[in-house]
């Protein structure tokens, strides 16, 4: 199965560019897992925080299969433990998913048609967090996840 990030904008802080790319090498071993890093929309300055969505929202759909199975990192979604996220994600591999994309939307979240859409949620935190932060916690707690799932000594029970 592979497993996709996709994400608005760079993430400009090299420090946390550094933690990201360490995750990503770890998960190597473990799942083909790539981010997509789609472009900062332009021209948003003169438009409503529903337009921006509604822009970043057709922009994040043209980068998606019918078969994917969608995931939106939502701050009104479903929170897991670690092991509970492990578990999430066997059985997402066990059901024969080809490829497994979770989202992180833009500044103001996500357009209602993307809401409508994939109802699969997940809160990584009921803290705030910068999207470029999230990054870092969603690879790692992926990497944490796939240790669990291999009884490996990364998580401590």
């Amino acid at each position: 199965m592979e497993i996709k990030l996709i994400c608005i904008g760079k993430t400009d802080d090299i420090e946390l560019r550094k933690i990201i790319s360490n995750y990503e090498n770890r998960l190597k071993h473990y799942v083909k897992f790539n981010f997509l890093y789609l472009p900062d929309q332009k021209g948003t300055k003169n438009l409503s925080q529903e337009q921006q969505k509604a822009k970043e929202g057709l922009l994040i759909e043209k980068h998606l299969k019918t078969s994917d199975a969608v995931v939106l990192l939502d701050e009104n979604g479903k929170q897991f433990s670690s092991v509970s996220f492990s578990e999430f994600l066997n059985k997402k591999m066990s059901s024969g998913c080809k490829r497994l994309v979770f989202i992180i939307g833009g500044p103001y979240g996500f357009a209602k048609t993307l809401h409508q859409k994939y109802t699969a949620k997940i809160s990584l935190s009921k803290m705030t967090f910068s999207h470029q932060m999230i990054r870092m916690i969603f690879v790692e707690q992926l990497y944490r996840a796939n240790t669990i799932l291999r009884n490996e000594p990364y998580h401590h029970r």
